[in-house]
C-alpha cells in the first residue's frame, strides 16, 4: 500500500491493524498536511455488516470535539472504497511505552487524567458515547506528553445498548485465529459485565481505565491467560495483585484504583468525572500528612500513661472473653471427616467425546461440563449433575468450544466462532 494514491491522498506508512480496520499514514495533497487514514481490512471490504459499524464510527468520532480525542476529518471513497481521514496523533501508543516498564507514579497519573477527560466528554456528549474497547494500545501519547484516544470503532451510544449484547457481536471477538493476540489483548481489558455477555455501560469504561493505570503502575497486565476463556475467568473470578503496586503509590490512588476495578458495577466509581476529580486530588495531595504540633501552646498537664488507666479494665475484659471462648469450644461437637466422593462420567450411548472441548466442574462442585458429538457428528456441551448418572446435551451448543462457569455456578459460558 505505500505510494498508493486515494483520492488526494498518498499512503507514506503503515502504522497498525486491528479489528477494525488497518491505519497508514497519508499526505493530503490538498491541505499539505499528515494524516491516519483507517482503511477497512481486505477481507471486509464487501461485508455490510463491517461496512457499517465503520460508518458509524465515522459519526462517532464526528460526534466529540476534545483535545484528548483523535479528530477525524472526514470520510472520503476512492476506488469504490471507503476510507476515513483523522488526525495524526505522532509520538508512541501507551502499549509501546509500558513495554519499556512501570511508568513512573506522577507520569502515570498525568496521562490517567488526560485519559479519564476523554471519556468525560464522550460519556457527557449528546449521544453518551462509550468506548468500550479502552487498552493501552488505543492510546497514544505525544512527545509533549499530549495523550490521544483513538478507535472509537466499538463505540456506542448509551442509549443504543441492548441487554441481550454478547460477546460475538464484538468485532475483536469474532475474528480469525490470525487475530488470537488482539483477542487475548481485548478481553484482557474487558470489563466482568462485557466479559459475561450482560449489558455494558459507562461504567465498563471506568472498569478499563482502572486496568490501564494499574498496567501503567506495575508495568504489566493485571489479568492474562493462555487462552480467551482463561483470560475472561481471571477478569471474572479473580482478584488483582494488589501488592504489584510501586510501594510510593499514594493511598488516595489505591483507593481510586479499588474502586474502579470492582467486579459488581454499581459498586464502581460510575462516572469518569469523579475518577478525573480523584486524580487530581491525588496529584495535588499525594497523601494525608498528619498536622505538625503547634509548640507555640504550652504543654497540657501531665496525666497518667495511658497503659495504667486502661489496664486494669482490659485485663479484665480478657478474662471474660477466654472464659466465654473455653465454654463455646467446648459446646461444639467435633467436626465430621469430609467424605471421599468418586465418580465415573461415561459419555452418552448416541454420543462420542470430542476432542474439541475440555470437561469443567461447576465451582460447587455439582455439575461438570464437557463437550461430545452426538449422532449427527454436531460438537455439542452436555450436562451432568455429579448426583445423577443423566447425561443432558445442552440445547444451542452447536460447535461450541472452552465452557467456563460463572462464580455462583448459575451460568455457562462457552466461545463460538460464528461463520
Amino acid at each position: 500500500m505505500i505510494g498508493t494514491k486515494l483520492a488526494h491522498f498518498t499512503i507514506t506508512a503503515h502504522l497498525g491493524s486491528g479489528g477494525m480496520g488497518d491505519v497508514y499514514q497519508a499526505t493530503d495533497s490538498k491541505l499539505g498536511r499528515s494524516v491516519a487514514i483507517k482503511l477497512l481490512p481486505d477481507a471486509f471490504v464487501h461485508d455490510a455488516e463491517r461496512a457499517a459499524r465503520f460508518e458509524r464510527e465515522a459519526r462517532v468520532l464526528a460526534s466529540l470535539n476534545h483535545p484528548n480525542i483523535a479528530a477525524i476529518y472526514g470520510i472520503e471513497e476512492s476506488g469504490g472504497r471507503k476510507f476515513l481521514v483523522m488526525e495524526l496523533a505522532p509520538g508512541e501508543t501507551l502499549a509501546e511505552r509500558i513495554k519499556r516498564g512501570p511508568i513512573p507514579v506522577n507520569e502515570a497519573l498525568d496521562i490517567a487524567k488526560q485519559i479519564a477527560e476523554a471519556l468525560e466528554a464522550a460519556h457527557e456528549s449528546e449521544k453518551g458515547i462509550i468506548h468500550r474497547d479502552l487498552k493501552p494500545a488505543n492510546v497514544k501519547v505525544t512527545p509533549d506528553g499530549k495523550v490521544k484516544v483513538l478507535d472509537f470503532g466499538l463505540a456506542k451510544a448509551c442509549e443504543a445498548q441492548t441487554a441481550d449484547m454478547n460477546l460475538s457481536q464484538s468485532p475483536t471477538i469474532s475474528m480469525a485465529a490470525t487475530m488470537q493476540g488482539v483477542i487475548l489483548g481485548t478481553a484482557a481489558y474487558m470489563s466482568p459485565e462485557q466479559a459475561k455477555g450482560k449489558k455494558a455501560d459507562k461504567r465498563a469504561d471506568i472498569w478499563a481505565l482502572g486496568v490501564v493505570l494499574y498496567e501503567m503502575l506495575t508495568g504489566r497486565m493485571m489479568f492474562s491467560g493462555e487462552t480467551v476463556s482463561e483470560t475472561m475467568a481471571a477478569v471474572m473470578m479473580k482478584e488483582p495483585d494488589w501488592s504489584a503496586l510501586p510501594a510510593e503509590t499514594p493511598s488516595r490512588l489505591r483507593d481510586l484504583l479499588r474502586r474502579c476495578l470492582v467486579k459488581e458495577p454499581r459498586n464502581r466509581v460510575h462516572a469518569a468525572a469523579d475518577a478525573r476529580i480523584a486524580i487530581e486530588e491525588t496529584i495535588a495531595y499525594p497523601d494525608v500528612v498528619a498536622p505538625a504540633a503547634d509548640l507555640s501552646r504550652p504543654p497540657l498537664p501531665a496525666s497518667r500513661p495511658l497503659w495504667r488507666r486502661v489496664f486494669p479494665a482490659a485485663t479484665m475484659l480478657a478474662i471474660i472473653i477466654a472464659a466465654v471462648a473455653a465454654v463455646y469450644i467446648a459446646m461444639i461437637p467435633p467436626a465430621a471427616q469430609p467424605a471421599v466422593m468418586r465418580f465415573s462420567v461415561e459419555h452418552p450411548a448416541e454420543a462420542n467425546f470430542s476432542d474439541a472441548v475440555t470437561g469443567v466442574i461447576s465451582p460447587d462442585g455439582q455439575r461438570i461440563a464437557f463437550g461430545a458429538r452426538d449422532e449427527a457428528g454436531k460438537v455439542l456441551i452436555w450436562i451432568r449433575s455429579l448426583r445423577s448418572f443423566t447425561v443432558q446435551p445442552l440445547t444451542g451448543t452447536d460447535g461450541a468450544t472452552y465452557p467456563f462457569w460463572s462464580p455462583d455456578s448459575r451460568f455457562l459460558g462457552f466461545l463460538r466462532t460464528e461463520s
